[in-house]
């Protein structure tokens, strides 16, 4: 075959393989050594299908609040259909599942972006902006759950340092880069680059901070802060219900804790559906409070194969529904904006 047919995968792409396949292998290690599998089978066998069922629909409830969510800030530019966005995560989430590299973001973007003819960019914007909100939120529940908890898994108090550092730098560019629009203008102008790659730049630039100024409005940074409690509550939930579906002791400061781990352990370089990294974050965290690693496992396992199950169902509707909204718009004759490249998200 020919090379076109085949293009070699850059070098960036092959790191990130390989550093997601080291994180993957070194955390499963940890996390198996002195697993019963047939204990965990057998965890797994007498599950109540009932909690886990409920489990199930709070999930596909959390989902689209996120949908919800997402759409407050995506309403700054447009008048998005519930629909268009909650298939959009749908499809995002989905790809999150099974690529690498978090690219269910552009997948999500890509798809609201052609149906509404929104700037790709902006679209993006607002998708990675709610990520980093979430991260934000994650750490100060971490932090006030950490403080009524007796147990404190010494790694966890110590990873959520950094993140929080890192999660207060985001909100400060939230809040104060589209301020200075100008000042970031003047910083384009003085890249020793093309005149016209720095139009591009200051279009891709501008198109950002219109994603950033979605959260300066005080009543959709209001709606967006309630809908964030009630997806991570419903979380919490879920992850108790299938807890106890397996007969463990799980309480909701705990399901907020493992919560917070699963999160922030996501923002590592990862194979898809995080195996390892979800393995390690759950036995880490669970062990201090009464669960073997054993329990930890099934319990992680099972999370994971409802989520697979929850996600790869809403998921290949969206996908599908995608075509079905692009025609709705061509045929509305909505004007889509300048393509970009994907390299340039």
């Amino acid at each position: 075959m020919s090379s076109a047919a085949n293009p070699p995968k850059s070098p960036f792409r092959l790191f990130y393989w390989a550093l997601a396949l080291l994180f993957a292998g070194i955390l499963l290690y940890f996390s198996l050594r002195g697993i019963h599998w047939r204990d965990v089978w057998q965890t797994l066998l007498h599950a109540n299908l009932g909690l886990v069922a409920l489990g199930l629909l709070l999930s596909s409830l959390a989902l689209f609040l996120r949908a919800v969510r997402w759409r407050v800030l995506l309403r700054a530019g447009a008048a998005i259909s519930i629909p268009t966005a909650f298939w959009a995560t749908s499809a995002g989430y989905f790809g999150n599942n099974f690529l690498p590299a978090r690219a269910g973001e552009v997948i999500r973007s890509l798809m609201v972006s052609a149906s509404s003819g929104l700037s790709k960019t902006f679209v993006l914007t607002t998708a990675l902006s709610e990520r980093l909100c979430d991260a934000i939120s994650l750490v100060i529940i971490s932090s006030v759950v950490l403080l009524t908890l007796p147990v404190k898994p010494g790694w966890f108090a110590h990873a959520a340092t950094p993140f929080a550092v890192l999660g207060l730098c985001g909100a400060l560019g939230i809040a104060i880069l589209p301020k200075i629009q100008g000042v970031c203008q003047k910083c384009v102008h003085l890249l020793p680059v093309p005149e016209g790659l720095k139009g591009k730049l200051l279009g891709i630039l501008d198109q950002i901070l219109v994603g950033m100024r979605s959260f300066h409005d005080k009543k959709r940074l209001s709606a967006f802060v309630a809908f964030t409690a009630v997806i991570w509550l419903c979380d919490a939930v879920s992850a108790v219900l299938g807890m106890r579906a397996l007969g463990l002791p799980g309480t909701l400061p705990i399901a907020l804790l493992l919560n917070t781990g699963l999160g922030l352990g996501s923002a590592l370089p990862s194979t898809p559906g995080y195996v390892g990294i979800y393995q390690f974050v759950a036995v880490s965290v669970l062990t201090p409070f009464g669960f073997s690693k054993t329990d930890a496992i099934a319990f992680i396992l099972l999370s994971q194969a409802v989520q697979y199950v929850l996600i790869t169902f809403w998921g290949s509707l969206g996908l599908a529904k995608s075509r079905a909204l692009r025609s709705a718009a061509a045929g509305a004759e909505i004007p889509v904006a300048s393509p970009l490249n994907a390299h340039q998200f």
